[in-house]
């Protein structure tokens, strides 16, 4: 995160760059420039990526591709086997088990679920995470692309939708 007090002496920049996403459909040329900033401080390469619905911090997956592959690995492992995600999304199994470890390890105690754990049913456990969380989402009477983007929405801003606390 950029340092304030840098921030107010000197210019916030800005720069966009092409990105490689990986794992989802070909979607419009612009949807792969991601936007990112930096102080105008001389050489100073810190950067800092605002929250996308599209991409999960640095990582080269899309967003979507993270939360549904983990979930589906979560709900039916002997269906959804670790070999066969990484062949349909060409991750291999490191890269599919660090996801399963970030939502296992590092994502039930982070600040966004924490902020936005009162707004969701108690029937998603943090040890179902994130099957629970897209399974409580697709309950809902909205068609699923909504629903997964309402889920998607909570994951990257920490705000769930209004449909979501009206549930």
């Amino acid at each position: 995160m950029l340092n304030p007090d840098a921030v107010a002496r000197k210019p916030l920049q800005s720069g966009f760059a092409r990105t490689k996403p990986r794992g989802g459909p070909t979607l419009p040329e612009h949807l792969y420039t991601r936007l990112s900033f930096c102080c105008s401080k001389e050489n100073c390469r810190r950067r800092t990526l605002p929250k996308s619905i599209l991409f999960m911090d640095r990582r080269v997956y899309f967003r979507v591709v993270i939360l549904i592959v983990t979930a589906l690995n979560q709900s039916k492992p002997q269906e959804y086997t670790k070999n066969m995600l990484s062949k349909m999304v060409e991750a291999n199994r490191k890269t599919i088990n660090r996801w399963l470890a970030y939502f296992r390890d590092i994502f039930p105690s982070s600040q966004i679920w924490k902020t936005v754990r009162g707004f969701i049913s108690p029937t998603v456990t943090n040890l179902g995470l994130p099957r629970s969380l897209v399974e409580y989402y697709l309950g809902s009477p909205l068609p699923s692309e909504t629903t997964i983007i309402n889920c998607l929405m909570l994951l990257t801003t920490g705000s769930p939708s209004l449909k979501t606390m009206e549930q």
